[in-house]
């Protein structure tokens, strides 16, 4: 049976702005107050996703999230009309009401940990949705997350849902940001790779001292038990607490995985030399060829890895068992990531092919390439039991590209976020899009 790894990209929503939100983010921090294009960022998302489905991978759509979420201002002790809770907001405590637009979910990388059947107990294809409790305006997002996840994978002889996490500091679940999936072929069983920053229980080990650890050894343990993962399918590393203190906020900032091969900084994690045999031997017992590809710190160092985001990038597997590497177009900008990039290719080596793609929307607020997609490996009878309504085809993408043009505005600075009809173009917006996607309701303004 045929099987494939399925990116869903996440579709930037219609209130992205720069709102600076993540600490520990340098480009998300860097970019903050400046006016942002909504409507060209969902473009360019699009556009890569029309890309590779053009070049014969499997990709898919997931919808983002109702903003500014009124309910989580209510929450917060905001009454009236929802045009009242917005025009409050805005006067009495404008970072809540920043936080409640944030259009973040579009790192749908962070929404949920996916494991593939072949590595599950029960043989079905679990999703663990993110409680993303480091930061307020992420923590809000899991629930529709996870009413999207559900519409999009509803058979339930094939797909398992678990709620996130207990949202307290000790189980901070960033989801697939920090989990790769190593593997001879999709459809068979593998090994999975946890990276976690720091441990909320075991002293032994290091915490970083000036921005947050946001995954932890104990979030990643449960969610391998609640996924029904083997002891010997499963590794866990931690994330250099250096490379966090110069804003590596996830491991996807400074490593990516996929099939048998590793792309990796020099000081990407601890114990580097323990966890490659780790992952070798366990790699080995599935019938495995483990391989990694170390980034030397002399050839690109972290700050240029941040900037460029050269990690933060798809590493795909082509026909020939060559492997593509998509990359934002800093890579290009930055002279030293551009000429390790270009010796790679030329070296004969696994990574043959580097695609750059135009993503600055994104990529100014703090995600490039891989932020963007989450993962899913599925054999082609769960892919047909996928809702096809998300799976990306040329009149799927004509539809996206055209609901975009309507609704979106083409530039949206902190003080529109306090205009009352934002929120009534944003609902306009996503109901459609329900309908486009074949989703039903899963936003609360339709189910209230």
């Amino acid at each position: 049976m045929k099987s494939y790894e399925v990116n869903f990209d996440g579709l930037v929503g219609p209130t992205h702005n720069y709102g600076g939100l993540s600490y520990g983010n340098v480009a998300s921090q860097s970019n903050s107050q400046q006016s942002s294009n909504p409507k060209e960022a969902a473009l360019q998302g699009l556009a890569k996703m029309k890309a590779l489905m053009e070049m014969g991978f499997q990709q898919g759509v997931l919808a983002p999230q109702e903003r500014p979420d009124v309910a989580a201002l209510r929450r917060l002790g905001f009454s009236g009309t929802d045009a009242q809770v917005i025009e409050r907001a805005a006067k009495e405590a404008m970072p809540l009401l920043v936080a409640s637009c944030s259009a973040s979910s579009m790192w749908v990388a962070n929404a949920a940990t996916v494991s593939p059947s072949a590595d599950t107990a029960d043989g079905r294809v679990h999703f663990t949705a993110a409680n993303l409790n480091c930061k307020y305006h992420r923590s809000i997002e899991h629930p529709t997350t996870s009413r999207v996840l559900g519409a999009m994978f509803a058979d339930q002889q094939h797909f398992a849902h678990h709620a996130a996490l207990p949202a307290v500091a000790q189980f901070g679940d960033e989801g697939a940001a920090n989990h790769t999936r190593f593997c001879r072929e999709y459809g068979e069983a593998g090994v999975e790779f946890f990276v976690f920053g720091r441990s909320a229980f075991d002293t032994r080990y290091p915490a970083p001292q000036k921005y947050p650890a946001r995954q932890t050894l104990e979030a990643s343990q449960a969610v391998a038990r609640l996924h029904g993962l083997r002891d010997e399918g499963v590794v866990y590393a931690q994330q250099n607490p250096a490379v966090i203190d110069q804003g590596v906020f996830h491991n996807d900032v400074i490593a990516v995985g996929n099939g048998e091969a590793l792309f990796y900084h020099e000081d990407a994690f601890l114990d580097t030399e323990q966890m490659l045999a780790e992952l070798q031997g366990k790699l080995a017992r599935v019938g495995g060829k483990f391989q990694s590809i170390c980034v030397p710190r002399s050839a690109v160092t972290v700050d240029d890895a941040v900037r460029s985001y050269l990690f933060n990038s798809q590493l795909l597997s082509r026909p020939d068992g060559s492997m593509l590497l998509i990359v934002p177009q800093e890579c290009q900008a930055n002279e030293r990531v551009w000429n390790y990039l270009q010796g790679l290719t030329s070296s004969g080596g696994l990574i043959r092919e580097v695609k750059v793609f135009d993503l600055k929307q994104s990529m100014q607020n703090g995600g490039g390439p891989a932020c963007l997609r989450l993962r899913v490996a599925l054999n082609e009878t769960e892919l047909a039991a996928v809702n096809p309504g998300v799976i990306m085809t040329a009149p799927l993408y004509g539809s996206l590209t055209a609901w975009v043009e309507k609704h979106y505005r083409d530039r949206l600075s902190e003080n529109d976020l306090a205009d009352p009809k934002l929120l009534l173009e944003c609902r306009t917006a996503l109901d459609e899009l329900t309908q486009i996607l074949k989703l039903g309701s899963v936003y609360p303004f339709q189910i209230n």
